[in-house]
């Protein structure tokens, strides 16, 4: 079938499957050491780059909610519920993520108010600048701006 670097670039799955085996099998010399690194970096990046844009969908609709109060409704009130689960699990899936979330939380906040402006036609001057809400709050349950 050719070489494994060969391999993981026509058939990724596969490429994935020999070396799995080849860590079980404990083969260190016919592993693919760099596609592996790079690989396993890209599946930490995956990881906190997942952190901000559930941040930045959370923050999206609880910007919409306290910001388009004639517009609120359940689907809105179902995804901010959606969001705050998906954060939760994400966390706790990965908890070295926790220390990043003071820096994601920033950055998320930006970008929701980016996509609120596009998406809704508010002025960004509507929006304060930096985030008015603690993460704490953010990630509660019960609440709604």
């Amino acid at each position: 079938m050719g070489t494994t670097v060969d391999l993981h670039n026509i058939d990724f799955y596969a490429w994935t499957q020999e070396q799995a085996k080849y860590l079980k099998e404990k083969a260190l010399d016919k592993l693919d050491l760099r596609y592996l690194f790079e690989e396993i970096m890209s599946m930490g990046a995956r990881e906190k780059s997942e952190l901000k844009n559930r941040l930045a969908q959370l923050f999206m609709h609880l910007l919409k909610w306290e910001y388009q109060q004639a517009r609120q409704c359940r689907s809105w009130q179902n995804t901010i519920s959606d969001q705050r689960e998906e954060l939760r699990d994400l966390l706790d899936d990965n908890p070295s993520l926790k220390p990043k979330i003071d820096e994601y939380f920033i950055k998320a906040y930006k970008k929701a108010v980016r996509e609120v402006v596009s998406e809704t036609g508010l002025d960004d001057s509507v929006f304060p600048q930096k985030c008015k809400w603690t993460i704490k709050q953010v990630l509660d349950d019960n609440f709604l701006p």
